[in-house]
Order: structure tokens, then C-alpha cells, then sequence
């Protein structure tokens, strides 16, 4: 007898609970799965264009026997704006007979240009006038008039910013009187004055020589001895002159200038120019000896002190010795060495006022370029 209960199948195996429907879970109600079609030819399911898609245009060739200028549409046929004719080379025409008049572009008419003419040099031709002022012949008086601001800077003074404002300052006269316009001129032969030193319109000049032996420190000796201007003839028209003074034994830098302020500034003990000398005496320098002179030794009623005094580095012997000092007074280290029974057998001045020996041999002279002057008078400032 035949099994029929729900649980049982025809073949004996238990049969799966079912699912409970959606309203008994309280979920959504789950779509129908749609199952696929029976099998089909591929040809019969693919879907034709013309069901819910737009026709894509057909696609031109390229036609045969014609060139590709030939197919391409027309503007009325794009709905764009036509195109103007571009206007080709004529034939057998140059391009300048195929320009169009200015009265056809809507341009104003450019002036003809004027050429060169045959057979005439261009110095020939008369030059247009702009206005410029006509110049000064030569021997005129205008021609040596001179701004005082120049003038003052010519001089080495200051420049001419710095030389404007002093004479708003008022502290500038031209011959006896206070000039205080700016933009006044002034002639050689007036006599300039700035803080009650006359000004010369010379402009300045520097130049360190290196001195050899045997010249005296002088502009001109009596005694017909060889001084250093020597040494320096023709070096330049402005007439210079030594900053201080050098033995007629010592070698070493030596400045010439015609700038007397800053001469004058070089030389004053108030500034303390720093000078060093490289020393050689006839025996060795005892430690002692050394020490002494570092304390400062009592010369004449005076204390003498120098800054440095050291033992030259690489000398076999204690014989040579670096000075560095800032007095300026007559033979100084001379008398030191000759108050402790030592004869100085060489002297020779090494670096002055930041200048040094430097690609100078014995005996020649150079000029000092702008950033040396620039240092000479900071120092002196």
C-alpha cells in the first residue's frame, strides 16, 4: 500500500519543508524570477536597432575616383555659416598689385614712406628738428659754467645727492656768499668753499707705491736727494702728495693723494689707522725683552704701547718680528727696539688703512680701484 504523506516522495526520500510565504514573514514579497527563454537561434534573440534606439547615421565612404575636397558638404548642407573665399596668389601677379586700397579695408591711408635718395650720402639729407637745444661754441662763457653740486663732488668731497644737501644746509659759500639754491652754477675761477676749506675742482686721485730704499718722504728736498715723487713721475696730471712719512731705510706701502681730507683723516691720531710692520734686528729677541714692550716702555716722558708684537712664524731665528700699532709718531719702533739695545736692520710696512703689498713688487705704484677708496673713507669716516 502506497505512502501518500506530504513528507515522502514517489522515490522513497523525505521531501524538503517549504518555505513559508512572504505574508506569513513579514518581508516583501520577493518579484518572480523570470526564468530564461527556451533556447533559441543566437539570430532570432538579438534585438533589431529599430526597437526603442535611434538609427545612427550611415557612415560615408570615401567615393571612388574622387578626391576627398571633392565629397565634402556643402555649408547650407552643415547649417554653419559659409566660410569667405580665401583669396588665392593671382596668377603671374605679384602680391603687391593684389593688395586691397585702404578705402576698400576701412583703414586710414598710411603715408607714404619717403626713401633714401640716389646718389646722396644720408649726412647730406636734412635732419627734422625735435627741439634740441643748439650747442655751445667753444671759448663761450656758458661753456665753463659748472653745477655746484658737480663741482663739489668733482672734488672728491662727497656725491652729488650728498652735495645737494649740504648746500640746503647752507654750509657751502661761493666766493664769500651762501649759496642755498639747488642748481646753481659756478665757473672755474670762483672760489669755493665747504666748512671754511677751499674746494678744488680737481678730481681726486690714490696711489700706493711700494718703497724701496735710499727716497726720502718729500715733495722736494734742498739737498737734491732722491725723493719718492720720483718714483711716481707722470703717474698723472693732478699734482699729489705723500700721506704721511717713511724713512729714508724703511720700505713698504706708501698712499699718495690729493684728497686732503682724507689725507688729513689718515694721519690724525684720533682715527687710529692700523699699520703693521714686518721688524729684523741685528740679534735675537729675548722672551723678556718681548714682554717689555708688550707693557709699553717710557720713551722721552711717554708711554709707547703697541697693540701686537709677535715672533715671525717659520723664521729659524728669533730675529724677526711682526708690529702691529696704531701710533702715528715720528720713528716709533725704532726707538723702542733702540731703547732695549737693539739696532733695527729692517724695516718694512706691510699693510696700511686696509691696503697690502699684494701683486706690488718693490718700487712700482698702481692706482686703487673704487672699493679700496670706499675703505679709505669708511675708516676715515
Amino acid at each position: 500500500m502506497e505512502d501518500n504523506s506530504p513528507g515522502q516522495e514517489s522515490g522513497g526520500k523525505p521531501e524538503r519543508s517549504r518555505r513559508p510565504r512572504k505574508e506569513n514573514t513579514g518581508r516583501k514579497e520577493r518579484p518572480e524570477w523570470k526564468s530564461r527563454p527556451e533556447e533559441k537561434p543566437r539570430e532570432e534573440r538579438k534585438p533589431r536597432r529599430d526597437e526603442g534606439r535611434p538609427e545612427r547615421p550611415e557612415r560615408r565612404g570615401k567615393p571612388e575616383g574622387k578626391p576627398y575636397g571633392d565629397r565634402r558638404p556643402k555649408r547650407e548642407d552643415t547649417g554653419r555659416p559659409e566660410r569667405p573665399e580665401r583669396r588665392g596668389k593671382p596668377e603671374g601677379k605679384p602680391y603687391a598689385d593684389r593688395r586691397p586700397k585702404r578705402e576698400d579695408t576701412g583703414r586710414s591711408e598710411r603715408p607714404e614712406r619717403r626713401s633714401r635718395p640716389e646718389g646722396k650720402p644720408y649726412d647730406e639729407r636734412k635732419s627734422r628738428d625735435f627741439g634740441r637745444p643748439k650747442p655751445v661754441r667753444k671759448g663761450s662763457p656758458k661753456e665753463d659754467l659748472i653745477r655746484l653740486n658737480k663741482y663739489i663732488s668733482n672734488s672728491g668731497v662727497c656725491s652729488r645727492r650728498e652735495a645737494d644737501k649740504l648746500i640746503l644746509a647752507g654750509v657751502v659759500r661761493v666766493n664769500g656768499k651762501v649759496v642755498t639754491e639747488l642748481g646753481s652754477k659756478v665757473s672755474p675761477g670762483d672760489k669755493v668753499q665747504y666748512e671754511e676749506q677751499t674746494i678744488s675742482q680737481e678730481r681726486t686721485k690714490y696711489i700706493l707705491l711700494n718703497k724701496p730704499k735710499g727716497y726720502i718722504t718729500t715733495v722736494d728736498d734742498p739737498e737734491k736727494r732722491k725723493t719718492v715723487m720720483s718714483l711716481i713721475e707722470g703717474a698723472c696730471k693732478e699734482r699729489v702728495y705723500p700721506v704721511g712719512r717713511l724713512d729714508r731705510n724703511t720700505t713698504g706701502l706708501l698712499l699718495f693723494t690729493n684728497d686732503g681730507t682724507i689725507a688729513k683723516k689718515l694721519t690724525h691720531p684720533r682715527y687710529g689707522i692700523k699699520k703693521i710692520y714686518h721688524v729684523e734686528v741685528d740679534r735675537n729677541l729675548g722672551k723678556a725683552d718681548l714682554d717689555k714692550i708688550r707693557g709699553g716702555l717710557i720713551l722721552d716722558d711717554e708711554k709707547i704701547e703697541v697693540d701686537k708684537i709677535e715672533y715671525i712664524e717659520g723664521s729659524k731665528s728669533k730675529k724677526e718680528l711682526g708690529v702691529e700699532l696704531h701710533s702715528g709718531k715720528n720713528r716709533v719702533i725704532r726707538r723702542i727696539f733702540e731703547h732695549l739695545e737693539y739696532k733695527v736692520t729692517r724695516l718694512d710696512r706691510v699693510y696700511y688703512a686696509g691696503l697690502t703689498k699684494k701683486n706690488l713688487p718693490r718700487g712700482h705704484w698702481r692706482f686703487l680701484d673704487e672699493s679700496e677708496v670706499n675703505l679709505l673713507k669708511m675708516i676715515s669716516a
